[in-house]
């Protein structure tokens, strides 16, 4: 049974980071194969450098198509759909915070599994939940969501983490995996209705030498 609960989380995260990446296209006003290519590289992109760092080759994807096929697909059908939401950048949000709290979880459970200690379990389920994201924004030519003032780090790390606590207290994997989901995108879509960031820098005069003792 967590077998197939991990998996369906795992698939309905490839979607919904594919059709946010497709999303991405039609503001930018692409073609079809634009769409596909962003579409593409935002389903799988975050869970192939997971699987690079694991060293678990070759990557998810690599040994069956249906996790390529599905991004192409999905991609393709938000080309002809993409113009019905009113506003296709409040939808993306939404949908990429979804995608990023799954990825945290379905990541961090992955290198659970795969032997890595909690931190580095923890570490991986930012990657797979971020990466596909920045590759996303990168090639469709938008600052990356992770370096905005909007709590999105953080998010996936409160997620992981609260994951792979609660394995390593021996909470059912199913509860685990339903907890950090929720607090992973609980606090991101918080985040987006309320407009919470975390505190910036702020530039500071420095000391006068003059002043030095």
């Amino acid at each position: 049974m967590f077998d197939t609960f991990a998996a369906v989380l795992d698939w309905f995260g490839i979607v919904i980071f594919a059709i946010s990446g497709a999303l991405v296209a039609s503001r930018k006003q692409m073609d079809i194969f634009g769409f596909v290519l962003l579409g593409t590289v935002t389903g799988i992109g975050g869970g192939t450098v997971r699987d690079v760092l694991l060293g678990a080759l070759p990557v998810f994807w690599v040994t069956g198509p249906g996790h390529l096929v599905t991004c192409v697909l999905v991609s393709a059908a938000t080309f002809f759909l993409a113009h019905i939401p009113q506003s296709r950048y409040r939808l993306l949000l939404w949908f990429d915070a979804v995608g990023m709290a799954l990825f945290a979880v379905t990541g961090a459970e992955k290198a659970l599994l795969l032997g890595s200690g909690p931190i580095v379990a923890v570490a991986m389920g930012v990657v797979g939940a971020t990466f596909g994201g920045i590759i996303r924004d990168v090639l469709g030519g938008e600052s990356p969501v992770i370096l905005r003032r909007e709590i999105y780090v953080s998010a996936a790390l409160a997620g992981a983490a609260l994951f792979v606590g609660a394995s390593e207290l021996d909470v059912p994997r199913e509860w685990a995996l339903a907890a950090g989901f929720v607090v992973a995108a609980g606090i991101r879509l918080a985040a987006l209705r309320w407009d919470w960031s975390l505190p910036r820098y702020r530039p500071r005069p420095g000391r006068d030498p003059g002043a030095l003792p």
